[in-house]
């Protein structure tokens, strides 16, 4: 039971991330994500990296929740799963989209290639409307697809 609840927070971290990019990012807290779309390539640090500490102390606090509170041992599992789809989210937008610790490396893998057409399509809006490609780890079909036939 408790790997179910690990990946069902897992697999639902993708909706999660999408509203939150979509209504929070691009929305009242436009402020902190704006530097993620208008780049400044000397700094190594962004406001919009401020997001994660927001989940890991969500994650952190259910850690502390399943550990030291009686009846509450499955929020444990639940943080485990917003730690591993952190964990799945920096490899993915860090690592293999914007390229921060590999800068040359060229991906040929299909399902990562749909992913950076996705996101660079996201970040071809510069402004908070208009946006499209709100979550991480699944995008539309035709990317995929794209991505496929263009090998």
């Amino acid at each position: 039971m408790n790997i179910f609840i690990l990946l069902v927070t897992f697999l639902g971290m993708e909706g999660v991330t999408w509203c939150t990019h979509k209504f929070v990012m691009h929305g009242f807290l436009w402020n902190l994500h704006y530097d993620h779309h208008n780049k400044d390539k000397s700094k190594v640090m962004e406001k919009n990296d401020l997001f994660f500490i927001y989940f890991a102390l969500i994650s952190m606090s259910l850690f502390y929740s399943g550990s030291f509170v009686s009846g509450f041992e499955f929020c444990t599992y639940i943080g485990l799963g917003i730690l591993a789809y952190g964990f799945a989210y920096f490899m993915v937008h860090e690592v293999i989209i914007h390229k921060r610790l590999f800068p040359n490396w060229k991906q040929e893998f299909f399902y990562f290639k749909a992913l950076q057409k996705a996101h660079r399509k996201h970040h071809s809006h510069l402004g908070p409307e208009d946006g499209e490609c709100f979550g991480m780890l699944w995008v539309p079909f035709h990317y995929f697809k794209e991505a496929f036939t263009n090998r």
